[in-house]
């Protein structure tokens, strides 16, 4: 009697995909308008202008940048334009809203450049908890872009999955 132990989930050949790992490693750095504005509430254009005109927009380069605006007041479109325009040599790439709208918007892009290919005929599970909170919106979308090249794809851990798909015998 053989009393190896034996990784049956490792010799499955299933593949996991976890998609934490599409999460961007680079710091998101928040622009608040907010602190640019007179009394909080409001843009003066002259002041604004020499605002982007000096300060050292270098310190964001090669940084997520999220442009918004903390407080309740009304910031004309041209200003983020503005910013967005001061950023653009520097920052990697640059977004209007929130930390978390920005963190949704780079994962769903990351999951876009999957190669689908690289699945072709594979059993997937996609992993379905960790530390960071995944938008159901990019489990909807891998499901969506795998589902046409998997044999079966699968929600959990490998140990313990939910069925979602499987290819017809």
């Amino acid at each position: 009697m053989d009393n190896t132990i034996k990784n049956k989930v490792a010799e499955s050949g299933i593949i996991s995909i976890d998609l934490e790992s599409f999460l961007p490693t680079e710091e998101i750095v928040v622009f608040d308008i907010k602190t640019l504005l007179f009394q909080e509430l409001i843009l003066k254009e002259k002041e604004f202008r020499a605002f982007i005109k000096e300060n050292d927009w270098t310190i964001y380069k090669d940084k997520f940048v999220t442009l918004t605006c903390s407080n309740d007041a009304i910031v004309p479109t041209w200003a983020y334009m503005l910013l967005a325009i001061a950023l653009e040599p520097f920052a990697k790439k640059i977004h209007h809203g929130t930390k978390e709208e920005f963190q949704k918007i780079i994962l769903i892009e990351a999951i876009q450049k999957i190669n689908v290919n690289e699945f072709e005929n594979a059993r997937v599970v996609i992993k379905g908890c960790g530390n960071n909170v995944i938008p159901e919106s990019a489990f909807v979308l891998i499901s969506a872009l795998l589902k046409p090249h998997v044999k079966s794809l699968m929600f959990g851990e490998p140990c313990s999955t939910v069925p979602l798909y499987k290819v017809a015998k």
